[in-house]
């Protein structure tokens, strides 16, 4: 039996060499299209209406057009999936003079019932730490658990919290994934480099960022504040949350109603002006972020306008493609920390596509 192996192998790389010989000589390589060894991807959300601003629910990925940094790129893919939503609530601030905990609750149920049948939603909320209120789930389970979890405090977490939602939403193997932010941005700490570093991390990811903004109301609400002088009647400076723990004699004189406020402490007036600049900063970030992000900004100067507009972010999200594709650049290609700008428009008469993004590449 042995002695025959030599001829198998023999028969064998004599197979393997006329079989070679058979293969089709290569298409030559265009030099406009290089080869690649590695294929990257990039993945982006894609909204797509009409001229009247219709959901338009057959499109394809020939007919958009993207552009990163300039250089044209085909689309790989163009997919409809379910959403998955983390809607994020700012529920501290000891500084807070408009931003209620029912409200901004009520918020978020708006927008979560406007919501598809088959997106999946969580819930997180910060205060004097981040928190998760819902891991992910249906429409119905999310409001339940909104209703009987959700919490409030006095200081603001904000930068933890958008690590925490980055983090969070990055575990998920799904996509279509977006964060939505009821807030004013503003963070008891402020440190501006752990913000810095929490944007770039979310700007390495595909994820959406919509916000709906406390920033004009509560700016609005402490301008009186930040004079001597004022006959408006000034805002309780304490949330109703906060009075309602307190004892009855404390809180009796907290909720007594003033009719002029008269301040000569400029200390006072001085953090009532810190406050103010914080909040016109944040509005600042806030808008920067959304649009970096492909996402959508509500600035409401009005309760009403606030809850009533939350609705309208669930039919953004809800109107979005998940597009793919292969830069001609690839990623590795870039230093850790380059921003890339994509653009995709439309070649399709009568689409109106929303798709504009900031990529930063983290070098992973």
């Amino acid at each position: 039996m042995f002695s025959k192996l030599p001829q198998i192998t023999f028969l064998i790389v004599f197979l393997f060499a006329a079989s070679f010989a058979q293969t089709p000589t290569p298409t030559p390589i265009n030099d406009d299209e290089p080869e690649r060894i590695f294929a990257e991807e990039i993945k982006l959300n894609v909204s797509a209406y009409d001229l009247n601003g219709n959901f338009v629910g057959d499109v394809k990925k020939e007919d958009l057009v993207i552009s990163e940094d300039g250089r044209l790129n085909q689309a790989s893919s163009l997919r409809r999936i379910p959403a998955n939503v983390l809607v994020v609530l700012d529920t501290g601030g000891e500084m807070r003079q408009v931003k209620r905990l029912k409200d901004t609750v009520k918020a978020a149920k708006n927008l979560i019932v406007a919501l598809q049948p088959d997106d999946s939603v969580a819930i997180m909320d910060y205060h004097d730490k981040v928190e998760i209120v819902a891991e992910w789930t249906n429409k119905d389970e999310a409001l339940k658990l909104l209703d009987s979890k959700a919490n409030f405090g006095r200081r603001s977490v904000f930068i933890n919290a958008l690590e925490a939602a980055t983090k969070f939403l990055q575990k998920t193997p799904r996509d279509n994934r977006h964060l939505v932010l009821i807030t004013d941005g503003t963070d008891t700490f402020n440190n501006l480099s752990e913000r810095r570093a929490a944007t770039q991390n979310l700007l390495a990811t595909d994820i959406n960022v919509h916000v709906i903004s406390y920033t004009r109301l509560e700016k609005a609400a402490i301008e009186p504040r930040t004079k001597g002088i004022s006959k408006t009647p000034p805002r309780q400076a304490m949330p109703p949350e906060i009075k309602a723990t307190l004892p009855n004699g404390v809180r009796d004189v907290a909720l007594t109603p003033k009719s002029i406020t008269i301040s000569t402490d400029r200390a006072f007036l001085r953090k009532m002006k810190e406050r103010k600049n914080a909040l016109i900063e944040s509005e600042k970030y806030l808008i920067a972020l959304s649009k970096d992000t492909n996402g959508y900004l509500i600035l409401p100067e009005s309760r009403d306008e606030m809850l009533e507009k939350s609705a309208s972010i669930a039919g953004i999200i809800d109107s979005s493609y998940v597009l793919t594709y292969v830069p001609k650049r690839a990623l590795s290609e870039s230093p850790t920390g380059e921003i890339r700008s994509i653009e995709v428009t439309s070649r399709r008469p009568n689409l109106r596509v929303q798709a504009n993004r900031k990529l930063v590449v983290n070098g992973k």
